[in-house]
């Protein structure tokens, strides 16, 4: 008798420690969608001025004659256009996945 009480109140402890590992916030997971997201709006903001930039500085060279120097330019516009398209495809996923929390009631 005294060695099932025991088994069963060591099990209530074992059951309760797994409890208070489990978080319990569930807008958690939505919040760091939001916080992803904006960064990646941010990114795409910083991506778009940097191709602002290298494309003055590739007309300038272009301008000027310096081929070399356009040819760094067009490397880096290439750069930049695969990262601003890299973040759109990541804020896009992040959008769809605020969606479907939402919808399955994570909020």
């Amino acid at each position: 008798m005294k060695r099932t009480l025991l088994g069963i109140v060591l099990m209530g402890f074992m059951g309760a420690g797994s409890l208070m590992a489990q978080d319990w916030r569930s807008d958690r997971d939505l919040r760091h969608d939001y916080r992803d997201r904006r960064a990646d709006y941010r990114d795409m903001r910083n991506d778009q001025a940097n191709i602002a930039r290298d494309r003055q500085e590739l007309r300038q060279a272009l301008r000027s004659g310096n081929y070399a120097e356009a040819r760094e330019e067009r490397r880096e516009l290439r750069s930049e256009y695969r990262d601003l398209s890299r973040d759109r495809i990541d804020a896009r996923r992040d959008t769809r996945d605020i969606r479907h929390d939402r919808f399955w009631g994570w909020r």
